[in-house]
């Protein structure tokens, strides 16, 4: 059987297409380089995130399309985002407090529940798109961002901040939007960065909150 972290290569032996991890569905959406503090308490959650820091090991955060986050497994939308645990505190027996940082995005191929009910999926990782710069027409949505990076502080916006990047600054302002989390996961599912940037643009545009 696969590990969490095994590998299933091409012929030619080249980058890792296909990962077995563990599920944590959620009512809300994780961005590739986004910080998410959680608080666990259910025993299966307990199990996985005590798994994934022994093995050093990502678990992937999806939202959930039907079904809800305690109790019975929900069924998650199919792309996610791998995420690792940074730091981890439990000032209370049986309620684990951790932050996890969003790694690369990743599409289910099949699901399994596993022990405990513990949900798990072999997952296709979707490839990263390389360094676009932010055009010039898209400049206007840069000073939104900079004033909301500096309310929020570096512990909930980590540095380096990028804001000549096309792909973070799209990240940054959907993950703050206070849209429905459909919405959200609709733009995480975009592969082009451009597109999602001027989803955003026309969007803050439309309330007045674009200069």
């Amino acid at each position: 059987m696969m590990g969490w972290f095994d590998f299933v290569r091409s012929p030619t032996g080249n980058a890792v297409q296909t990962l077995r991890i563990p599920l944590f569905p959620l009512n809300t959406v994780l961005f590739p380089g986004s910080v998410l503090p959680l608080k666990i308490f259910e025993q299966r959650y307990l199990d996985m995130a005590a798994a994934c820091m022994k093995e050093n090991a990502p678990f992937g955060i999806c939202l959930i399309e039907k079904g809800s986050e305690v109790g019975a497994t929900a069924e998650p939308h199919k792309v996610g985002t791998l995420a690792t645990i940074a730091s981890w505190e439990m000032e209370q027996l049986g309620i684990l407090m951790i932050t996890a940082n969003g790694g690369r995005r990743f599409r289910i191929i099949e699901t399994s529940v596993g022990p405990a009910n513990q949900l798990e999926a072999s997952v296709e990782m979707l490839a990263e798109t390389t360094a676009t710069p932010l055009p010039p027409e898209r400049q206007r949505l840069v000073p939104l961002l900079r004033r909301v990076a500096a309310d929020l502080g570096s512990e909930r916006l980590p540095e380096p901040h990028r804001f000549d990047d096309a792909e973070w600054v799209g990240y940054r302002i959907t993950e703050i939007l206070p849209i429905q989390n459909l919405a959200k996961q609709k733009l995480l599912e975009l592969d082009d960065p451009l597109a999602r940037l001027e989803i955003l643009e026309k969007y803050l545009d439309q309330r007045k909150l674009l200069g």
